[in-house]
């Protein structure tokens, strides 16, 4: 009834599903990445979120200027978890590539068990919180009505983050390259292209955006152990709705999930999970590959 009513009431709700949607774009377009090239399903991928979000928590702490300490918590995010994934893929996960599925995902669901008492060793099992960044703690007027305007900055960054990825894949040699390597490695390796860098790189990436998006995600939640297990959930639905290896389908998925969530919250309310999990086995038993993904052709 308030929402056929009231359009700012609607206006506004409608501006969080996108804002959340963008906000786990982010998070799950590198997984989407790991998945198209390495052929991974890296359950350790919530756990990196979770990592972010911890880092950004301590360059705030150490930091007396607000936002000094935030942007640069974003970014250290991404670089430390840029760092870790690339021990990890060097030095563990690439002896795992030819091997069955089943133990990939037991590596990488050890990895999340580590992690997460990692974490708890660090920073402890008590809840954290941050504030919105000064400059961004305020309200911009949209005419119809006010809003966050750190969440308006998240509605903002996924489509940049989306159409800065989909250029480098699509007009640059480095995007033809992981283009070639998720479609035919050997003949990669044939033509002297250094395929293990290329893993290595896209590995990083992928977990840098997981990153990212757990610093990003900090002043709109809160910060405590555990935080990444429903945040792989919803990454995994998403990349499934959309379907597995597309970068767009990811970005639709987001906004799909975003959606279900806010509005499904607003009129199903304890229900919501149930709408969220109607709508990705529709999506299956319509389109098994997802709605912008292709069908799963043998892989040399």
């Amino acid at each position: 009834m308030i929402m056929t009513t009231n359009p700012a009431f609607l206006f506004v709700h409608a501006m969080n599903s996108l804002a959340l949607g963008m906000n786990l774009f982010i998070i799950a377009v590198g997984l989407t990445l790991i998945f198209g090239v390495l052929r991974v399903i890296n359950f350790a991928h919530g756990a990196f979120f979770m990592v972010g979000a911890y880092v950004l928590l301590s360059f705030t702490r150490w930091f007396e200027h607000p936002a000094i300490g935030f942007w640069i918590g974003a970014v250290a995010a991404m670089v430390t978890l840029g760092l870790i994934a690339y021990f990890v893929e060097r030095h563990l996960l690439c002896h795992l590539y030819e091997k069955e599925h089943l133990l990939q995902l037991l590596f990488t669901f050890a990895l999340v068990l580590i992690i997460g008492d990692i974490t708890k060793i660090i920073w402890g099992p008590l809840q954290h919180s941050v504030s919105y960044p000064p400059g961004f703690n305020g309200a911009v007027n949209l005419g119809i009505s006010y809003y966050p305007a750190y969440l308006l900055f998240l509605i903002l960054l996924g489509p940049i983050i989306a159409l800065f990825l989909w250029v480098i894949l699509e007009y640059t040699r480095w995007g033809r390259i992981i283009r070639a390597a998720r479609l035919d490695r050997e003949m990669l390796l044939a033509l002297g292209t250094n395929v293990k860098a290329v893993y290595s790189i896209v590995f990083v990436v992928g977990s840098a955006l997981a990153g990212l998006g757990g610093a990003l995600a900090v002043p709109r939640m809160a910060i405590e152990p555990g935080m990444d297990s429903l945040v792989i959930i919803d990454c995994f639905i998403i990349v499934i709705i959309g379907g597995l290896g597309s970068m767009w389908g990811s970005f639709l998925g987001a906004i799909i999930l975003g959606i279900s969530t806010i509005f499904g919250t607003l009129i199903f309310q304890e229900w919501e999970i149930v709408v969220v999990y109607m709508l990705l086995i529709i999506v299956l038993l319509w389109r098994p590959s997802g709605l912008l993904g292709t069908p799963e052709k043998e892989r040399h």
